[in-house]
């Protein structure tokens, strides 16, 4: 069955599996590999991407769900890496490992986009189910408040 798709501003038809999870037809198909794959259950936030603006768990979504309508992937956020997360990431020296970033930033930046300037409850609430094994939880606030233009001390 052909599905379309439009990925990071570019329109695609893949020949999948309607219910193949969109994180595998990102990853394989349309060989997106910033997002990650962690557990599968959509519990720890790696595969994180935005459909129509919203922060979802790729692993779990079958790409039907997001037949027609716009997915953006960590490569659509910003491919020069401009993005004020992205900066603010680099800045602060965010990750550690870097395994859980692409799906912290992706959850961050659906945060900011409804609301530009969140207390720290806000962050730590939107953010509570992307998990960092590093525990870089303190950096990656502060850089969602510095992305945000919000002081950071």
């Amino acid at each position: 069955m052909s599905i379309r798709l439009r990925v990071n501003g570019t329109e695609h038809v893949l020949d999948v599996d309607p219910e193949m999870p969109l994180l595998w037809a990102l990853r394989d198909v349309l060989t997106l590999t910033g997002t990650k794959y962690g557990c599968g259950q959509a519990l720890c936030g790696a595969c994180v991407v935005h459909i129509d603006g919203a922060a979802v768990r790729s692993c779990v979504t079958p790409v039907r769900r997001a037949e027609g309508r716009e997915v953006m992937t960590i490569e659509g956020l910003s491919p020069d890496g401009s993005h004020p997360l992205q900066k603010a990431w680099v800045d602060l020296a965010v990750p550690q490992c870097g395994f859980c970033q692409a799906g912290q930033i992706m959850t961050a930046a659906a945060l900011l986009a409804k609301k530009p300037k969140p207390t720290d409850a806000e962050i730590d609430q939107s953010l509570a189910g992307n998990l960092c094994r590093c525990g870089t939880y303190t950096r990656i606030r502060t850089a969602v408040k510095k992305a945000a233009g919000m002081p950071t001390e």
